[in-house]
């Protein structure tokens, strides 16, 4: 990456040719009455992805956000989620997220998590459904109009593999979002996706809230090095990777300093140090689902 490159226009081609911004704002956790203003200013300060969910509950707010910043939608990526109790309702989780963003599209559709809860016991997994039907459901979608690309979440190589090698499966995702950072770097998960050709995005690319990333000497110091900050940092080495990021902040101050990223790269040997910073973590386990989706293949 040569450091005149202007990482905030820079976009990956999925493979259905369409081009997804390699920044985007997250809104996970964040409270509604904050979302509208952090994407009003989000897309002020030239950001042109921003990513939601229907479990979220911000999904109305988005709208207002998006609304509010004077952007045309049609030059915004719109990500949003099917949530784990709408599996066997995909048209009306689909119907109920663009109604809540004021908008007749989104850009990119996720399966949420490899899930089917029951949503009378979310305890419980429904005993007649599970994460091939919903994708049979998915992919009947941008035929619609209402979706323009289709993906996953939360996928592992395991249930990658069993959703591609299934008769049904006619589109290959084309993306899967999954938790990404140093502590979290799952190669061979990155590596099987690219040679599927399906696309990555990572959440919680910045460690999430109280980090112990932010703990972490190499980070701070080649932060301090480079005058940057260490959110810069982990969202530099990320689109290095080779994969899109979205960062979540409701502070302006913040939101606007993680775009900051043009005219500076990461040296190769940087990103290799990022890369082989040895503690492991992760923000967002399988604990609370009814099925087990992490089988520690990633890495």
């Amino acid at each position: 990456m040569g450091s005149t490159m202007e990482v905030t226009k820079k976009t990956f081609t999925l493979n259905t040719g369409a081009k997804i911004p390699a920044i985007g704002l997250g809104t996970w956790q964040s409270r509604p009455n904050e979302v509208t203003e952090a994407v009003k200013i989000a897309l002020q300060k030239g950001y042109r992805h921003i990513d939601t969910a229907l479990a979220y509950g911000n999904e109305a707010e988005v709208g207002k956000g998006i609304k509010e910043s004077g952007v045309p939608r049609s030059e915004i990526w719109l990500t949003t989620k099917l949530d784990n109790t709408w599996h066997h309702r995909v048209t009306e989780g689909i119907d109920s997220s663009l109604k809540d963003l004021g908008t007749d599209y989104v850009d990119l559709y996720l399966m949420h998590w490899p899930s089917s809860t029951d949503p009378k016991d979310t305890s419980k997994h429904l005993p007649d459904w599970d994460f091939i039907k919903t994708w049979q459901e998915l992919q009947k979608l941008p035929a619609t109009g209402k979706v323009k690309n289709i993906g996953v979440s939360n996928f592992g190589i395991k249930n990658l593999e069993k959703l591609l090698n299934d008769p049904s499966c006619k589109t290959v995702p084309a993306v899967n979002q999954v938790e990404l950072h140093p502590n979290c770097p799952s190669p061979k998960l990155v590596q099987y996706c690219k040679e599927k050709g399906i696309h990555c995005t990572g959440y919680s690319c910045l460690g999430s809230t109280n980090s112990p990333l932010y703990k972490d000497a190499t980070l701070l110091k080649m932060a301090e090095r480079k005058g940057k900050t260490p959110q810069q940092i982990l969202l530099a080495w990320g689109i290095s990777k080779g994969w899109s990021v979205i960062p979540k902040s409701v502070s302006k101050e913040r939101i606007e300093k993680n775009f900051e990223l043009d005219g500076w790269d990461l040296s190769s040997q940087e990103v290799e140090e990022l890369d082989n910073l040895p503690d492991r973590f992760k923000v967002c386990g399988d604990g609370w689902l009814p099925v087990k989706v992490f089988f520690g293949d990633d890495e």
